[in-house]
């Protein structure tokens, strides 16, 4: 597994634009199952989740032609049913987490669908009751072999129903509805998620002959229909992605300019960023972010500390705690990092206090920062990543620390950031990719 080898202290300066969303597209390319038709994706960004799941989709028997850079075509007429049995596809859906979307499009289409309990990102307990209880609710049968780790679903023909979700789970939403749209019947979730990514699937469902309505709210109906044909669909800017450039600017005193951002789908983030004291400018679709030799961290206006936690949308995505977290320890005051929808998320903080961070965690959801407003720099250090976003977290330690940083296991960071040393080299900084 190859390592990063990072030269931290060097300031960035120029425009990035952001890839396409890595959780929007995992969704997107799950439901090209939905038709025989073809299916244009574009804006799909070349990361290791998303090429193994187009690779997985292939080899169901999906024809998948390659037409540009992010711009792929699939064809989905004949799905290879032994090859869902094999050993070969349950393990390699076992190791990435996304292709649990693929139930939902499976069952409706073809009425049975496989899968194996999935890995993914070592932040916790991350558990699919809402999937299977929603898929239940519109008819399948579900089974769990203990033996094998396996989900197995049956339906011949889901009907749609009424049903409130018992949290607002946005891969578990993504399921539902892609199940429902091919329903007898009208169907209603409450309490569904409704993050962008949601209101994209939506989106492209309704264009290619599916009929939602309540897209952006946590109350969608669906009313069912027979088919679905092929449609063209483009992919959001990844919002992880603009908030970890704004981290990166601010951690490193850098100004930089990110590109086509969708400002209007990033909800409280830019907002997010402000209350740590960092600058940001919109300047049409793009965010300017000036360079500051400090930023302060605001206070409640009880004068008590700040507190920054993840909520479902329109609340801040959990994805960027890592980053804010990592940013704060430069900053000017102190925050509580509450990172309340994983247990194990934070446990990455150890090696930033190895590298001269004053956190406090206080138990595995809250952490707290005492910035050092640059009076002490961060150290390099040696690291290894847990997950996507606690391995970006590290990279942007490593970019603002003083020394050389190393940081292994950075395939973890391969799975959500497109050619992310190229990219951020071409900004002035100073990263190599080592075996």
């Amino acid at each position: 597994m190859p390592s990063l080898v990072i030269e931290g202290g060097h300031r960035l300066s120029g425009e990035i634009r952001p890839q396409g969303a890595k959780n929007e597209v995992l969704q997107i390319l799950c439901a090209v199952l939905l038709t025989p038709d073809e299916v244009v994706v574009r804006n799909v960004p070349d990361i290791l989740d998303v090429n193994n799941l187009i690779n997985l989709l292939r080899d169901m028997g999906v024809a998948v032609e390659k037409r540009g850079t992010g711009e792929y075509a699939f064809r989905a007429v004949q799905i290879d049913m032994d090859f869902l049995r094999s050993p070969a596809f349950l393990k390699r859906n076992a190791a990435l987490r996304g292709s649990i979307m693929l139930i939902g499009p499976m069952l409706a289409r073809f009425g049975y669908a496989i899968a194996a309990k999935p890995g993914g990102d070592k932040i916790g307990r991350r558990r699919l009751d809402t999937h299977f209880t929603g898929l239940e609710k519109l008819g399948a049968e579900f089974s769990y072999n203990r033996d094998t780790a396996t989900y197995e679903l049956k339906a011949r023909r889901l009907k749609g129903v009424s049903m409130l979700l018992d949290e607002a789970s946005v891969t578990g939403t993504a399921n539902i509805v892609m199940a429902s749209v091919l329903a007898e019947g009208v169907t209603t979730i409450y309490n569904a998620a409704c993050e962008p990514y949601i209101q994209q699937l939506c989106r492209m469902l309704n264009s290619m002959g599916a009929k939602i309505s309540g897209i952006a709210s946590n109350l969608l109906v669906i009313e069912g229909v027979r088919e679905l044909h092929g449609t063209e669909h483009t992919v959001l800017p990844d919002m992880i992605e603009v908030g970890s450039f704004i981290g990166m600017a601010a951690m490193t005193r850098s100004s930089l300019t990110i590109k086509d951002v969708s400002y209007g789908n990033l909800g409280i983030i830019p907002d997010s960023f402000r209350r740590l004291g960092i600058a940001l400018e919109q300047r049409g679709d793009d965010i300017f972010v000036p360079a500051q030799d400090e930023y302060a961290i605001e206070t409640f206006m009880d004068g008590s500390i700040m507190t920054v936690s993840d909520a479902p949308w329109p609340g801040l995505t959990p994805d960027l705690l890592s980053v804010m977290l990592v940013v704060a320890t430069q900053a000017k005051g102190c925050v509580l990092i509450h990172q309340k929808m994983f247990e194990s998320r934070l446990f990455f903080v150890d090696k930033l206090i190895d590298m001269g961070a004053q956190i406090i965690l206080c138990d595995p959801h809250r952490a707290v920062v005492v910035g050092h407003n640059h009076s002490r720099e961060l150290r390099g250090n040696e690291m290894t990543s847990p997950d996507i976003r606690a391995g970006i977290a590290m990279l942007i330690a490593a970019l603002g620390a003083t020394g050389t940083s190393r940081i292994h296991n950075i395939g973890q960071i391969d799975r959500g950031y497109q050619n992310i040393e190229e990219r951020l080299g071409n900004l002035g900084a100073r990263i190599t990719r080592v075996d």
